[in-house]
């Protein structure tokens, strides 16, 4: 090549070399049969490639057929690069001129690493240099550079010391079909989707009137590459350009009857395909998704739904492929998430789709075995640079003698589900309770627990409690995925709408540590009191469901009181005590985010505040405070006139060593201080109400501080939370001698008529 100028000879002369065809890694064998089937000749599969030798008809062709290529590679010279100055002279060897006209535009492109020139973009420049000079030399001007859209892109590969350059003759990279313009979050690579389909067994499918589903579909790229192939539709026919267009080589007649033929087998495999479906939750993917299939001409046989993956059932009754990318990674925003996922993915493949072949594509490889089924094949591909795995299943056909597995599962797990939402569902309906817990590792194998909030739907959060070390993870895993399962079933509820978590143990405030970013907030109902929960981002939902007997005998005392709330949280306590009636109530924390959140749930409730700088409790009722509270009660309780309160409640964390505090607290040594400090705050006949879910947990004696404790475990229990052991421990504690303000009893059959009514 160098010096020597191409040869214009017709379509069917050999190329001046073996071209080389880029592709992600883990397509190549594909690309190999590929290439082959479309007549190219002494095929060999490389890294991150195939090279392959032919004529120019074949070239275009790969262009215009290849669905796993890149981009298509016209390599023009291989040599030595001691410094980017030899560089430049191996460029400027090669005649430029006779590949494309000076009015061309052009653009340069390097990859790879050298260790002699270790700066790709001063390649570039010296690539470009090289051949402005070579144009110069020749017409005495050079053309023009246009890195956003060149006539001709040039390919410079370093590889160590030498260095490869290359006419691209696709242009743009093949992927890019011309039908996607919209698309969701992280969609898929056409050509990669292509690989995927193959890999799953499609054009077996297909061939035999298979149809295809996606149950995540999101901007329909799986589908689409699907009816392309199952259409005999060039991938590139859509493309308004191509790099060798632009060549003083190409031969445009050829490539007009390669276009001929690629439209008329276009025209002739429309009836081949079959109708398809696909389903997202996510409407923006839908609408990306219905651009793209119309763009592609396509409306007709592919139909959209907007339905949960719970949902998901066979679109016909002959088997077909069932293949879809599960979102990953931020899309899902937290491990638990994904594990629910493919636990309940797993399972609705297993018992609704008798029959049919699964692919499941994946970067996340190790969530696998959540799916619960055994993999035929696995292969290993690329998405970008993440590496990724797909899974290929035959899905057993059930047997046409047997009986039909009821709708609803069996086993263990269902029948107490049932038990339990029988049993509760009327407790839960008769006391005014919309949001309760349904189980708590009532059976020793179910490691859960499982709460149900009501907001404008049914919300399942579900924790599961991590197994000891000396349980089978194979076993747990399936004991996750059958709960999972069950619950999604007796519940009747959309897996959008159930909320997965593990609870570990937890060190410092990790237990209240963001493990999401969704943001989505919900408002439920409690006893008249509206609360803003949120399923995704935290470990627990910011409503303590065993403390609303607790929040109901403050709300019932609170009429004309003061109320502190310590460690408040969400401050739910505070919006129950703010609508009981109390004129007053000081919250603290040390987290803004639940101090901003405690705030949202008084304003929901009508509850007006003022500007925290505002000392007046009369001007403004109900504070809020961003501090240790340890340190917040030793300066109170060293003023000379302390606050007082009426009401108080306490319920420390175990533990802490936020960056926020001073030290560390650890309730089993802090608490005499922190309740000593509180009862120096306590108005005459005002009660402090402590509690701690620590296990082992042991009250001091508290007589020597002048204190009166009384253990109202029991009273603060509803009927989902008596099960033991008891989900915490709480005491009433006032000073000695001083008068009740409201018995306990009396306040809950308060409430209790008030909840009937």
């Amino acid at each position: 090549m160098t010096d020597e100028s191409p040869t214009l000879s017709p379509a069917s002369a050999p190329l001046p070399g073996p071209l080389f065809v880029t592709c992600a890694r883990g397509l190549e064998p594909l690309l190999v049969d590929e290439l082959k089937a479309m007549g190219l000749s002494e095929v060999a599969e490389r890294g991150g490639g195939v090279t392959a030798a032919g004529t120019w008809a074949d070239a275009y062709r790969a262009c215009l057929w290849s669905r796993l290529a890149s981009r298509v590679l016209l390599p023009l010279d291989f040599f030595e690069i001691a410094d980017a100055d030899a560089l430049y002279e191996g460029a400027k060897r090669i005649d430029w001129t006779a590949w494309f006209d000076v009015d061309s535009s052009f653009a340069i492109d390097v990859a790879g690493r050298s260790n002699t020139v270790t700066h790709t973009h001063f390649a570039a420049l010296r690539v470009k240099d090289a051949l402005a000079d070579r144009f110069r030399d020749v017409h005495g001007r050079r053309p023009n550079v246009d890195a956003e859209d060149p006539d001709v892109q040039i390919h410079v590969h370093l590889h160590g010391a030498q260095a490869t350059i290359s006419l691209d003759l696709s242009g743009e990279s093949l992927h890019r079909r011309g039908y996607r313009l919209a698309t969701g979050g992280a969609p898929l690579k056409e050509n990669l989707a292509a690989a995927i389909l193959i890999r799953s067994g499609w054009p077996a499918v297909f061939a035999r009137g298979g149809s295809l589903f996606d149950p995540m579909c999101g901007s329909g790229t799986l589908l689409l590459e699907a009816a392309l192939m199952a259409g005999d539709v060039a991938p590139g026919l859509m493309r308004t350009r191509h790099g060798f267009l632009a060549l003083t080589t190409c031969e445009i007649d050829n490539w007009r009857a390669l276009m001929d033929e690629a439209k008329a087998r276009r025209e002739t495999g429309a009836e081949r395909v079959p109708t398809m479906y696909g389903a997202d939750l996510d409407p923006a993917a839908l609408k990306a998704a219905r651009g793209n299939i119309e763009r592609a001409g396509l409306a007709w046989k592919i139909k959209l739904t907007e339905a949960d993956v719970s949902l998901m059932r066979p679109p016909t009754q002959t088997p077909g492929l069932v293949v879809t990318n599960p979102p990953y990674g931020e899309r899902m925003g937290s491990e638990a998430e994904m594990v629910k996922l493919y636990s309940l993915l797993g399972a609705l493949l297993k018992q609704h789709f008798h029959g049919w072949r699964a692919g499941v594509f994946t970067g996340r490889p190790d969530l696998g075995p959540r799916l619960g089924l055994r993999a035929e094949r696995m292969y290993a591909f690329y998405n970008g640079d993440l590496p990724c795995k797909l899974l290929t299943f035959d899905i057993a056909a059930r047997d046409p003698e047997a009986a039909l597995p009821a709708q609803i599962v069996d086993g263990d797990f269902a029948n107490r589900l049932r038990k339990n939402l029988k049993h509760l569902g009327k407790w839960a309906k008769r006391t005014g309770v919309s949001n309760y817990r349904l189980y708590d590792a009532d059976l020793p194998d179910y490691a859960l627990a499982v709460d149900l909030y009501q907001t404008d739907q049914l919300h399942v959060h579900v924790q599961e409690y991590a197994p000891p070390k000396t349980i089978d993870p194979v076993h747990a895993e399936r004991r996750l995925r059958e709960g999972l399962n069950a619950i999604q079933q007796v519940l009747e509820v959309p897996i959008s709408n159930i909320h997965l978590k593990v609870r570990r143990q937890q060190k410092g405030d990790s237990q209240y540590g963001r493990q999401g970013e969704s943001g989505a907030l919900h408002v439920v109902d409690e006893h008249g009191c509206r609360l803003q929960v949120n399923f995704t981002d935290y470990l627990d939902t910011g409503l303590f469901l065993d403390h609303r007997p607790m929040r109901m005998r403050i709300r019932a005392e609170a009429q004309g009181a003061r109320f502190l709330n310590l460690f408040c949280y969400t401050g739910s306590a505070t919006a129950q005590a703010a609508v009981g009636g109390a004129i007053e109530s000081v919250s603290v924390d040390l987290s803004n985010t639940y101090l901003d959140w405690a705030r949202e749930n008084l304003r929901l409730n009508g509850i007006r505040m003022v500007d925290v700088e505002r000392r007046s409790a009369k001007e403004n009722p109900h504070r809020f405070y961003r501090a240790d509270c340890l340190a917040w009660l030793k300066e109170q309780a060293d003023k000379s006139r302390p606050p007082q309160f009426d009401l108080i409640f306490c319920d420390p964390p175990t533990f802490s060593n936020s960056k926020k505090m001073d030290g560390t607290l650890d309730i089993q040594r802090d608490h005499v201080e922190i309740i000593t400090l509180s009862a120096q705050l306590l108005a005459p006949g005002g009660v402090l109400y402590f509690s701690c879910n620590r296990k082992r947990f042991k009250l001091d004696d508290l007589k020597p501080h002048g204190l009166d404790v009384e253990d109202i475990t029991p009273k603060t229990l509803d009927e989902d939370f008596k099960r033991p052991p008891a989900a915490h421990r709480a005491w009433a504690i006032r000073k000695v001698g001083a008068v009740w303000r409201l018995a306990g009893q009396a306040a809950e059959t308060k409430i209790q008529g008030k909840a009937k009514s």
